[in-house]
């Protein structure tokens, strides 16, 4: 992709792509800056901070390799892989390519994936002179780091936290950010405070040689749907980078406070594990037959059963099984200014029963699928039916919802929708195991669930399922019924339910999550993963080709490398929200595995 735009010194949008390997993520804009990325996991200190701006220096908290006078970028991934290629020309046609990933791949019978960041930067044109400015900040920016020197390398210590640089280009260029003539290859490796064993340029050009290897052979082992298969891949890359491998932790996204709309306070810090976003990930990936994320996850959610055993489940925790995600504000500008800027999230003490069945829905294919290393047994049914206890003891019961609401609390049709599947599939586990009279008892609870819903969920004045019992507000979660199983698609109930939605929440291509004012107002932008529901929904009551539409709409909305945000603007297009956001690019799998021509009818 190219841009000729002018070329600011701040990121303006969210044109960025994103690198990693399971361990963290970094952002790079257009001119090749890395402007995002948190050390030493997905929810630690921003180093590099300049996606929601400084209180210091221009060019602070970020890692940039310049080219005087840049007038033209291209950008784009290598295909099939999460390695990012950023081309800069300036106005005498000289050029340089810099290839920006995180190390990934198999050695020693071990992932390798260190805390670490890979450039390497080449002359493509001309003589061109770059210059590099890598300026690291601690404390969410509020600390200068202390810097020592080599030979080959630069340290930058702080807060508990030492990087070190290591590069074949003149480190007293480096340090002095002196503009220099790159006539040969260079490569930089930004990492622990760690001596590497080989030349950093041949070092480098090992590691990109093999996580390029990596990421082809993981891409290769999809099942992927006839069409759409670029925009798939894209996002199921970007999902399996979005999951903490250690842990089998999923972060919802990998940025804090990029606001739903513009001035709004709607500003939330996304780097942890909702277990609602997190079931739709694994739903995702496994139905592209990416079954290794389900497995981690099992670890993961098995973890959280066995701490709550039978209480509250709260619905995020932190990626290594934190309890206490204390929200509190910092001290930077924001995205465009337009703070706060938040570390941490009040939902973690809110009550959110759909979370039940998200944790029970996250782990059922395990238990009926016989492709997984590690098939889970009746302990594993025996530790979920616990969460079932809790799912039946909340299903009629007040809550914040799955929009978390923080000033309010009703019976949210869409959590007792939750309750009700986690009761169903656990009756379902149940027969697997040929435990007939335990799937009995399943089943009556999900029946009695599900005879609750029709008559306290249903409102026939508005004609469709509401969002809250004896409610008459809309609420595009409603659209799950048929996904979840809990009504046929051609039931005329849901059915109808999808048209008032429509005519409720829908403009122009894109779906609002409610209509009703919350604790910020009315909503401004749409939700993503909402239109993505819409799209789904449409095509199970057999208007398809309307839901095609949309879908491709949805796509247009992408970013230049095919990334999403949380939300979008309906009247401009524009991405606003945490990103990239994992419900967003679920949406993208899920809209083309419904829509898309099946295989045999071209082959």
């Amino acid at each position: 992709m190219t841009d000729t735009a002018a070329m600011s010194a701040g990121s303006q949008s969210l044109d960025l792509a994103m690198i990693g390997n399971c361990s963290f993520a970094a952002l790079i804009d257009k001119m090749a800056r890395i402007v995002w990325c948190c050390l030493p996991r997905f929810d630690g200190d921003p180093v590099f901070h300049a996606l929601l701006g400084t209180r210091g220096e221009p060019g602070d908290g970020a890692f940039a390799i310049e080219l005087p006078g840049t007038v033209r970028s291209e950008q784009e991934y290598l295909e099939n892989t999460a390695v990012v290629v950023t081309r800069l020309f300036d106005e005498a046609g000289n050029g340089i390519e810099i290839s920006d990933f995180a190390p990934r791949f198999q050695t020693k019978g071990r992932m390798f994936r260190p805390n670490a960041i890979v450039r390497r930067v080449r002359p493509i044109a001309g003589h061109p002179r770059v210059r590099v400015r890598c300026r690291p900040r601690f404390g969410y920016g509020t600390r200068d780091p202390e810097m020592t020197f080599g030979s080959n390398h630069m340290r930058f210590v702080g807060n508990g936290m030492a990087l070190r640089l290591t590069t074949n280009a003149s480190i007293t260029y480096v340090r002095d950010e002196t503009a220099f003539l790159l006539d040969a290859p260079v490569s930089f490796y930004l990492g622990p405070d760690e001596s590497l064993t080989h030349h950093p340029e041949a070092i480098c050009r090992e590691f990109e040689d093999e996580t390029v290897h990596h990421w082809r052979a993981w891409t290769r082992r999809l099942g992927l749907p006839l069409e759409y298969q670029e925009a798939v891949i894209r996002a199921a890359i970007t999902l399996k980078l979005c999951t903490f491998e250690e842990t089998g932790a999923i972060v919802a996204a990998v940025t804090t406070s990029i606001p739903e709309a513009a001035n709004t306070q709607r500003n939330w810090d996304y780097r942890y594990c909702w277990l609602r976003d997190a079931f739709f990930v694994v739903r995702a990936l496994n139905s592209l037959s990416e079954m290794e994320t389900m497995e981690n996850y099992l670890r993961y959610i098995n973890n959280i059963a066995s701490m709550t055993n039978g209480s509250h489940v709260q619905p995020l925790w932190g990626i290594a099984l934190e309890k206490t995600l204390v929200e509190t504000t910092v001290d930077l500008p924001g995205y465009r200014d337009m703070g706060p800027v938040r570390v941490g999230n009040q939902a973690y003490e809110h009550f959110q029963h759909d979370v039940y069945g998200n944790i029970v829905l996250g782990a059922s294919q395990a238990f009926f699928d016989k492709r997984l290393l590690h098939q889970p047994g009746i302990d594993d049914f025996e530790r979920l039916e616990v969460i079932g206890e809790r799912a039946f003891a909340m299903h009629d019961q007040p809550d914040a919802g799955l929009w978390e609401l923080r000033t309010r609390a009703r019976i949210h049709t869409s959590s007792s929708l939750m309750c009700w599947a986690a009761c169903d599939r656990l009756a379902k586990i149940a027969l697997q195991f040929g435990l007939t009279e335990r799937a009995a008892r399943w089943r009556a609870r999900a029946d009695e669930i599900h005879a609750t819903i029709l008559a306290r969920g249903w409102n026939d004045k508005v004609g469709a399922f509401v969002e809250s019992f004896e409610g008459h507000d809309l609420d595009a979660s409603l659209l799950l019924i048929a996904e979840v199983g809990f009504l046929p698609p051609k039931d005329p109930r849901f059915v109808a339910t999808v048209e008032r939605i429509g005519e409720s929440l829908r403009r122009g291509n894109h779906l609002f999550r409610y209509h009703a004012a919350d604790d910020f107002g009315a909503p401004e932008n749409a939700f993503n993963i909402c239109t993505f529901w819409y799209i789904d929904a449409l095509a199970r009551i057999g208007r398809k080709e309307e839901a095609r539409e949309i879908y491709e709409t949805m796509l247009s909305c992408r970013n230049h490398v095919g990334l999403l945000s949380e939300d979008t603007s309906p009247a401009t297009g524009e991405m606003w929200g945490n990103f990239p956001q994992t419900y967003s690019m679920v949406g993208i799998i899920n809209g083309a595995v419904r829509l898309s021509r099946r295989w045999e009818d071209l082959v």
